[in-house]
């Protein structure tokens, strides 16, 4: 087993104040991006919205998720030891899993085979949408 990312909130404040500590982070990826895309001024007010910042911000907060990454029986002895609700998506027939702990002891799961890279963005992408919208979205 072992383990990628660095964001791991202990509670729901922490990830708020995680997530509000990216935003300068992604409004200069979006800045960058725009200017290497050679936006000028009036297309950059066009297009680069509050929404697109927004979105910059969620993904680059999600890519810095901690994910556990083991076999099938190293996930099922964590999930023993564990007191909070597992969310576990993919196949049952396969013999990895990534998963990530989120504030609260609550976690999300995938299973996958070979692709070690893209379960992990899928799973973050799936923890961020299920642990962490929630606690970060001020609509």
């Amino acid at each position: 087993m072992h383990t990628v990312g660095t964001v791991s909130p202990a509670s729901a404040e922490a990830a708020r104040k995680r997530y509000e500590e990216v935003g300068p982070a992604a409004q200069t990826v979006v800045r960058e991006v725009a200017k290497a895309m050679a936006f000028d001024r009036d297309e950059y007010d066009e297009r680069v919205t509050g929404e697109v910042v927004e979105t910059a911000r969620d993904a680059l907060f999600a890519s810095l998720l901690e994910v556990h990454v083991g076999s099938r029986e190293e996930f099922e002895e964590w999930r023993e030891s564990s007191d909070g609700e597992v969310t576990t998506v993919g196949s049952e027939n396969v013999d990895r899993v990534v998963w990530h702990v989120g504030p609260e002891s609550e976690a999300v799961a995938a299973t996958f085979q070979n692709e070690e890279d893209a379960a992990i963005a899928t799973l973050r992408r799936q923890a961020f949408g299920r642990l962490y919208r929630p606690l970060v979205d001020r609509s």
